[in-house]
């Protein structure tokens, strides 16, 4: 498998994981120093970059926000994801520079249609990411995602995107 292949397959089985809400599997994807970010629109065209500076809609330093959300969703502590919205991840145009031999930064598009209290929306964006290999498999390390339609009527998680 060429190594264009191996990365579409690995984001397409990370949205599998996050569609059927199989929390173990998707979170395995993600190294323990992984950063998340997803930042707010500053102006119409300019989204911030420093999470530590500017707002954002999201940002984990590591896994363990991600892990935290998990949990809450798990154990109902969760009100705005009680009940899960029903989602369908969709990826397109993945694009991938080498950074070194075992790391990746990799760009692509996203949609993710939801379904929630018998109304179904959508979000969609870009994302870019940095992927590392371990022995066969990637891990992601870094991933950002700007939300293109970021009027959020409804709730927002990791699971939108």
């Amino acid at each position: 498998m060429n190594k264009q292949h191996a990365i579409e397959q690995f984001l397409y089985q990370l949205s599998a994981y996050c569609d059927a809400q199989d929390w173990d599997n998707y979170l395995e994807q993600y190294a323990p120093e992984a950063e998340y970010h997803i930042p707010q629109w500053k102006s119409e065209h300019v989204h911030g970059t420093n999470p530590k500076k500017e707002m954002s809609l999201l940002y984990y330093p590591n896994r363990d926000g991600l892990e935290d959300r998990v949990f809450r969703i798990r154990t109902g502590k969760s009100a705005a994801s009680n009940p899960m919205p029903r989602t369908l991840h969709m990826i397109s145009n993945v694009r991938y520079t080498d950074l070194n031999n075992d790391e990746v930064e990799v760009h692509y598009n996203w949609v993710t249609h939801y379904y929630r209290f018998g109304e179904s929306a959508h979000f969609f964006g870009h994302a870019k990411c940095k992927l590392k290999t371990e022995g066969a498999d990637w891990r992601i390390t870094y991933k950002q995602v700007i939300v293109q339609n970021d009027k959020i009527d409804s709730v927002f998680d990791f699971y939108h995107v």
